[in-house]
């Protein structure tokens, strides 16, 4: 029975503007898929990546240059070769594995040799704005057990204090993308130092970070814009002591676990993150969530309606799929 591929773009208002170095949105911009064969349909979404040049039009076009691929029944390796690592093979890649769950009768997990999903704790963002509003910020996500911190201007050492002021109890891990610059390293590393942070992500440009190899890193450094998929990997040793997954950068779930073990193996810890997407961005990343230090998986959180079907979050707890919405 042959397959049959549907591309949708979905736009989904956040709860609040959200800021990071790089700029600020209002709504998540998502690129769906569906690959239907016969009564069952597996879905995926992406969110096209702009810093890396990805829109949402270039997403679906190279989705749709492999309609007649996927629609063919191309396999999720053949798919791994033609297509390049990013967003749009991710919703592909997702929406087969999905598909191939549904056509088993069997879990995702089961079927790519994964432990079972378990509730995991995920960070919370704070989006990047003046000391005083992420002081306020902080204050009403202090009951949060792990709070990620978007800095990357002038007086990030700041906000940082303000943030430690208004969450006492809270893990923070700080997020700069990229915003820093080498001669603001060691009085940024040491205000998060101060402050307790337990994981910087990735405060250099991703051209600049030999840097990070010259300075004592007195808090763990994860590579975010540094990491694409398994080929990235070589080029952090000696700069960075983790890396942060997000299924967009490698293309899917199945460059993914193979990304989770070959950074393992070679000593990195693991992030797993996201986008600011629906659930059922999310849910995929969730299968590697029990191999991380450190799960970023909050897109839900920041936006004003999640899809119906969506996980389940109890405060900063989320729970594995339910198969309606994926896996």
């Amino acid at each position: 029975m042959s397959r049959r591929l549907s591309i949708a773009v979905e736009r989904w208002p956040l709860a609040a503007v959200f800021t990071i170095a790089r700029g600020s949105r209002t709504e998540a911009v998502v690129v769906v898929v569906e690959i239907s064969c016969g009564d069952h349909v597996g879905r995926g979404e992406c969110v096209p990546y702009a810093r890396y040049g990805e829109t949402v039009e270039g997403i679906a076009e190279a989705i749709e240059a492999q309609r007649a691929a996927i629609e063919a029944e191309a396999s999720r390796d053949a798919l791994q070769r033609s297509m390049p690592p990013g967003a749009a093979r991710n919703a592909v890649d997702c929406a087969l594995w999905d598909l191939e769950a549904k056509i088993a009768g069997r879990p995702v997990w089961q079927l790519a040799g994964l432990p079972q999903p378990r509730p995991v704790t995920t960070a919370y963002t704070l989006s990047l704005g003046d000391a005083d509003a992420m002081g306020e910020a902080a204050a009403a996500a202090a009951h949060r057990p792990l709070l990620k911190v978007k800095l990357g201007r002038p007086d990030d050492a700041a906000r940082i204090a303000a943030v430690r002021r208004n969450a006492p109890h809270s893990s923070l891990i700080v997020d700069a993308n990229e915003g820093w610059r080498a001669d603001d390293l060691a009085r940024n590393f040491a205000a998060c130092a101060q402050a307790g942070v337990v994981l910087i992500e990735q405060p250099l440009p991703a051209s600049e970070d030999a840097a990070l190899a010259e300075i004592e890193r007195i808090v763990p450094v994860c590579a975010d814009e540094s990491l694409h998929d398994r080929a990235s990997l070589p080029g952090l040793a000696g700069r960075y002591d983790a890396i942060n997954i997000k299924l967009d950068k490698a293309g899917g779930l199945t460059e993914a676990i193979a990304l989770a073990r070959d950074a393992s193996a070679l000593g990195f810890d693991l992030m797993i993150g996201c986008m600011v997407g629906t659930s059922l961005a999310m849910a995929p990343a969730l299968l590697l969530a029990g191999q991380a230090r450190v799960v970023d998986l909050d897109g839900p959180l920041l936006l004003a309606k999640d899809r119906q079907a969506g996980l389940l979050y109890e405060g900063s707890t989320v729970h594995p799929p339910d198969p309606a919405l994926w896996g």
